[in-house]
């Protein structure tokens, strides 16, 4: 190809790419028209100190005043957000919600069940496929992995660093789970992510060898049978808690040094819980629900949510764009800790839950309440 050849291409390529960025504006401008033009979005269970929601809602009320926000519920739990749709989707008042978020097992339920209908945000592509339905229906939002929340007036020395550090005489009485691991799921994949730690294969095989250490934990003396919280870990009682980093974090900033908290994400194990969002099949406002996932995997809408310690789906492309605070990346763990994070699929989550709900009575034998 010649000099003018090559550049009549190169001319054709910007004109596609200029072209093609002007039809997302030109879209993007019609749906703010659309969705101002509703003027309501209504939301259902999303607390304001739950990921940052409470401002992510501020900024997108700044970013379009225009339209108001109902919100619904905001301590429903992922089975009322379903059903709410169910209840109300011949009902176009206030009590249908337009949009959902939810556990990674509940999206495609809603799709099976019809219960939501699809739509790709401008910043699709940039969502792992691993987390998002290839049509459209739901797709991730943000993750946490399961942390060592450590009281460091107890634990003196050098907290753990990894699932093997727990079996320290240093650590006698001091290892507690966030929750019942025979019916809380953070409490099941805090077992199951053990396990994997150990070198059991995802699934079935992971959660019995999850089983087996916190068998070894309680043998040792290690492990408290208690539903560990940020009370009973500020009162000594669970100087090391098993949660989720977004708690732990939160819970290190309301605690403010009394005690003093280290937040450790383990060397190995690192499990993953995701969540999703999706947009109700019978929305009363489908464009402001449009509008309002535009915001959400917006750079901002995503920084919303890590400012609240949940890392964003698009957490890997905001940081390879060099797009995150510093001083919010000083706030959270080293993000290599989060590169060997492992997301279960939903049969590896039901076959480990199987196994480790069943068997912890007679494998582990702790009584947990």
């Amino acid at each position: 190809m010649g000099k003018v050849g090559q550049a009549l291409a190169v001319g054709a390529a910007m004109l596609m790419a200029t072209t093609a960025i002007a039809s997302a504006q030109s879209n993007l401008e019609e749906l703010v028209a659309a969705a101002k033009k509703e003027g309501q979005l209504t939301t259902i269970a999303l607390p304001h100190d739950w990921c940052g929601y409470g401002k992510v809602i501020e900024g997108f009320k700044a970013k379009y005043p225009e339209i108001t926000i109902n919100e619904l519920n905001p301590d429903a739990g992922s089975s009322d957000e379903l059903e709410a749709i169910k209840a109300n989707k011949d009902n176009k008042g206030p009590q249908a919600p337009d949009v959902i978020d939810v556990g990674l097992s509940y999206g495609p339920q809603a799709k099976q069940e019809g219960l939501i209908q699809p739509y790709k945000v401008s910043t699709w592509d940039s969502i792992p496929d691993n987390a998002k339905d290839p049509e459209g229906y739901w797709y991730g939002d943000y993750y946490g992995v399961l942390s060592f929340q450590v009281n460091k007036d107890i634990v003196t020395g050098d907290a753990p660093k990894d699932w093997a550090d727990l079996l320290k005489p240093e650590f006698a009485n001091s290892v507690a789970l966030a929750g019942d691991p025979r019916a809380s799921n953070q409490a099941i994949l805090g077992v199951y992510a053990a396990g994997l730690s150990k070198g059991g294969a995802a699934g079935e095989a992971a959660g019995k060898a999850g089983l087996d250490f916190f068998k070894e934990l309680n043998a040792n003396g290690n492990f408290v049978p208690v539903i560990g919280k940020a009370a009973t870990l500020a009162q000594g009682q669970t100087p090391i808690l098993v949660t989720w980093d977004y708690n732990a974090l939160t819970g290190r900033d309301t605690l403010n040094g009394n005690p003093p908290v280290e937040v450790v994400v383990p060397a190995s194990g690192v499990v993953a819980g995701v969540y999703v969002q999706a947009i109700s099949a019978f929305a009363p406002h489908p464009n402001a629900a449009k509008l309002w996932m535009e915001y959400l995997y917006s750079d901002e809408g995503q920084l919303g949510w890590l400012a609240g310690y949940c890392h964003p789906i698009r957490y890997n492309d905001l940081a390879a764009n060099k797009v995150i605070p510093q001083a919010l990346m000083d706030k959270l763990p080293p993000a290599a800790a989060y590169e060997k994070a492992v997301f279960p699929t939903l049969e590896d989550q039901a076959s480990s839950k199987e196994a480790i709900t069943k068997q912890w009575d007679s494998v582990v034998g702790a009584n947990v309440k």
